[in-house]
């Protein structure tokens, strides 16, 4: 059995947080509240303690980060069967994944000039009871967050385990050995550098310096944990980093009609990170979209690409737990380790397996979440909840979701800490799993992918969502057993 959560007495409890919210202050384990000045800032929310993980499990997860980003390289690299699918899905969900697919045609006919793409990702997991293995919840492919804030959470806990503030008598409460921190901002900055030297290797003279540029959301709450990569970037590799507001990229960059270098600010712009446009609500003004398809066509590398993109379409990740689908895209030794982190995934299209998966939603919805093809948390529709919203959506638009078998993870005693409230109800997690991955969307060729840091994220357990920016969660990190 893992080992107990601390005991703490009310004073040793308060002087517990008065630390912890000190420390994460000064150590910018922050985010903006929900309406804010550019001064007031909020510790983010957090757990008093790290939250115990199956050492096994951990190390699994890891092991197979470059196998995800594989996978998914080829999925992206097989235009046709990718574009197949996209465009089917594309009419039930016209607002969003229709939208990317436009764009997308769009690009391609104005003329897609780089090839090489950048995946920065994040596989996230669920430890389930039932099977005592990793489930994967989703894959990732745009706009992965929180890699800043997890390094600053993990470095919190050891803070307080080593100044023997889980404890009466200020020893220890953990082995050192069992907290480990998540190396996540460096990791990111490092896929981003990869772009960087990728790009001047190819395109500049060797003395010109070019910049990575952040493609953000106006007023962004969660701006600490993007930030803590962009200096990490500048302070480790010397690269320096430029943001700007999707809507606003038409208007304020320059691109040369010839060459297709994008130029922001008089710099030349190497790698175009999105930290936005995952969401409708990032495209709510229309000229975003012609941003979108703007940036596409120009030289630089992007992170992602449109294809790229829309490859972390639930969709996608309800076909690939077919072995047969699998099986074409990715055909290694460890496949058998990848296909037993999939959990149960059905369509509800007019397929065979749907009219199953139809029954199931009605008879037995409180084993299921129903999922649209979107990101950032708020977005699910959760057991019971279901038979109710199919019904009141046309039965055509139902194959724009997929429906997922829940996954059950053990409830923690862990105590949530949010402005500056305790929740002491339980808590349940989700392990994150960063990787980048630098590869040629044409000839499929891997230029390099590596593992990049972990995520843990956890929630009160009678919650169902989980986003911590969306306001449904908290960071939190890891003990190992």
């Amino acid at each position: 059995m893992p080992l107990q959560f601390p005991q703490l007495h009310d004073e040793d409890e308060s002087k517990l947080i008065h630390n912890l919210t000190q420390y994460g202050l000064s150590k910018g384990l922050i985010m903006y509240p929900i309406s804010y000045q550019e001064y007031q800032v909020n510790l983010a929310p957090l757990t008093l303690f790290p939250t115990p993980f199956p050492r096994s499990q951990f190390e699994k997860a890891k092991s197979l980060a470059t196998a995800y980003s594989e996978l998914y390289a080829n999925v992206v690299s097989q235009h046709d069967w990718l574009i197949n699918v996209i465009e089917a899905l594309a009419p039930v969900d016209s607002s969003f994944t229709g939208m990317l697919y436009q764009s997308y045609l769009k690009a391609q006919k104005k003329g897609i000039v780089q090839p090489i793409s950048l995946g920065i990702a994040r596989s996230d997991y669920m430890y389930d009871t039932t099977t005592q293995q990793i489930k994967q919840v989703e894959f990732n492919t745009v706009s992965v967050s929180f890699a800043g804030l997890s390094r600053c959470v993990g470095q919190l806990h050891k803070f307080c385990n080593d100044n023997g503030l889980y404890t009466s008598n200020g020893d220890a409460y953990y082995d050192d050995s069992d907290l480990p921190v998540s190396d996540s901002s460096l990791g990111l900055a490092r896929g981003l550098r990869d772009g960087v030297s990728c790009y001047e290797a190819h395109h500049t003279d060797g003395y010109t310096k070019t910049i990575v540029l952040f493609v953000i959301q106006p007023n962004e709450r969660n701006a600490f944990d993007q930030r803590a990569i962009e200096y990490t970037l500048f302070d480790d590799f010397g690269i320096v980093s430029k943001r700007i507001d999707l809507a606003r990229v038409t208007s304020e960059v320059v691109v040369d009609e010839i060459s297709h270098r994008l130029y922001y600010e008089g710099r030349e712009v190497s790698v175009v990170y999105y930290r936005s446009g995952y969401s409708p609500h990032d495209f709510e003004v229309k000229e975003a979209w012609d941003c979108r398809v703007l940036l596409e066509t120009t030289l630089a590398i992007k992170c992602p690409s449109l294809l790229a993109q829309l490859s972390g379409a639930k969709k996608i990740q309800q076909l690939l737990t077919d072995e047969s689908i699998l099986a074409k895209f990715y055909d290694k030794q460890d496949k058998s380790e990848l296909h037993s982190t999939f959990c149960k995934i059905y369509p509800l299209d007019d397929s065979a397996r749907a009219a199953a998966a139809k029954k199931l939603a009605f008879e037995c919805p409180e084993n299921f979440v129903l999922k649209p093809q979107r990101e950032g948390g708020g977005n699910n529709i959760y057991k019971e909840d279901i038979p109710g919203f199919l019904r009141s959506i046309p039965e055509e638009e139902w194959s724009g979701y997929i429906l997922m078998e829940l996954i059950h993870p053990p409830v923690q005693k862990n105590i949530l800490l949010r402005d500056g409230q305790l929740a002491k109800d339980g808590i349940v997690s989700e392990l994150g799993i960063y990787s980048s991955f630098l590869f040629n969307e044409y000839s499929g060729e891997m230029i390099n992918a590596a593992y990049q840091g972990y995520l843990l994220r956890s929630k009160i357990s009678s919650s169902n969502e989980g986003g911590v920016a969306a306001g449904y969660g908290c960071v939190d990190s890891i003990y190992l057993y």
